[in-house]
């Protein structure tokens, strides 16, 4: 097996930031920290022009991100452009270093970027760098003084991080279908194998299920659409739960009796990001839809798209069809999301597999500060289907929330 496919996806990584001017020594510590020679170091200011990654196992953290930025004092036309791409990487921070010439000392750029990571509820350390040069007094608990030339407290440093983000980060996130399926429960994933499907492979929210299902000690079944009929007449004892790919959402619809549940990768998707109560209000927006109003589809990985993408081609094709409305699209993939919503008068996400549940909270607290609808492929599928409800009912809790104009077919 090849070892990529033995690695934690991006989105289950920690997500580790260096911030501070050029020159700070951010590069230095970052190599120090990984042991590797990920970023390129000289005297001459500004060397990191654009962000640099690195997917690593850092103990005591285990897997994380690591980014080195270029210099929160950037200038000129190109340092306004590697700036703005510095501030976008906040939006996937989970854990801030604020890297601190201790010759120069913090200035008022440091404490911006602390007022706005404390905005964003992100935990963030001071590492005062260059410590061979000039030992700072009287850190406050935050901090920490370490050399990148000497090795000076980088252990303590990684202890420091660890201790840092557990203590303030979000609890461990649930996992995908932890909370509905028990030991023994059998499961039936619907995974379609098309010319979308990458080769010799599952995707991600197929691999991300069946773990789910197997840490529950449960009973997991993968089909493709055409042996879904077939696999539930063999079965003495039906599954609790079918989970399918949206894109033949209405297909295994008619297939699966109504006593078993049915919902989609997305749909879990939407619930494990905490967006899913408004997604289903969001899909309603296709009833007041006019002649070209603008929809935006956003999709958090980048992929080769197919003659038939869902994306591209189904969804435009399924929402004009059932709002009988000429619209107008705009798509986006990977990191890159508009700053500006207003012009779209609907959002429909992917299920964010690649993201990590801070990039899709801030794409949908974006969407409700501009006033804009934010929804999921799944969510949206199962509506212009008619059968959203049915495709929800796995979450009592939003039963009592639903919007009472949702209608359901037969």
């Amino acid at each position: 097996m090849e070892a990529g496919l033995q690695q934690t996806p991006s989105a289950d990584r920690i997500h580790i930031a260096f911030f501070g001017r050029r020159n700070a020594g951010k590069s230095s510590l970052v190599n120090a920290i990984t042991n590797q020679t990920m970023s390129i170091v000289s005297e001459i200011q500004g060397t990191t022009t654009d962000p640099v990654r690195k997917a690593m196992e850092l103990l005591p953290l285990g897997a994380v991100v690591i980014i080195d930025t270029p210099g929160l004092d950037d200038e000129g036309t190109l340092g306004s452009l590697r700036m703005q791409k510095t501030k976008e990487i906040l939006h996937r921070t989970d854990l801030a270093v604020i890297v601190i010439n201790s010759t120069i000392g913090k200035t008022e750029l440091e404490t911006k970027l602390e007022a706005d990571l404390q905005q964003r509820q992100i935990p963030f350390l001071e590492v005062y760098n260059q410590c061979d040069l000039h030992m700072p007094e009287q850190l406050p608990d935050r901090a920490i003084a370490v050399s990148a030339k000497t090795g000076f407290h980088i252990s303590e440093l990684k202890e420091k991080m660890a201790a840092c983000y557990q203590k303030q980060a979000p609890k461990a996130s649930r996992s995908l279908l932890g909370n509905f399926v028990q030991q023994n429960d059998i499961i039936l994933l619907v995974t379609p194998i098309d010319e979308s499907a990458p080769k010799g492979r599952m995707i991600l929210p197929q691999v991300q299920a069946i773990r789910s299902i197997l840490d529950e000690e449960a009973i997991c079944l993968v089909v493709q659409p055409q042996q879904l009929q077939r696999t539930l007449s063999l079965l003495k004892q039906l599954p609790k739960l079918v989970v399918t790919d949206s894109q033949v959402f209405q297909q295994v619809n008619q297939i699966v009796p109504p006593e078993i549940a049915l919902t989609s990768f997305s749909i879990l998707y939407a619930h494990y990001h905490d967006v899913l109560q408004k997604a289903v209000t969001a899909a309603t927006t296709l009833e007041y839809l006019q002649n070209h109003d603008h929809i935006l589809i956003a999709e958090g990985c980048t992929h080769h798209r197919q003659c038939n993408d869902i994306g591209t081609v189904k969804l435009p094709n399924w929402i004009q069809a059932y709002t009988g409305k000429t619209l107008d699209f705009t798509w986006t993939s990977g990191n890159t999301f508009p700053d500006d919503l207003t012009p779209y008068r609907l959002i429909v996400h992917c299920g964010g597999c690649m993201l990590q549940p801070r990039v899709i909270q801030y794409r949908k607290e974006l969407a409700a500060k501009a006033g804009v609808p934010f929804t999921n492929y799944g969510t949206l599928i199962a509506y212009v289907h008619g059968i959203l409800r049915r495709s929800v009912s796995i979450f009592p809790e939003l039963q009592e929330k639903m919007p009472h104009h949702i209608h359901e077919t037969d």
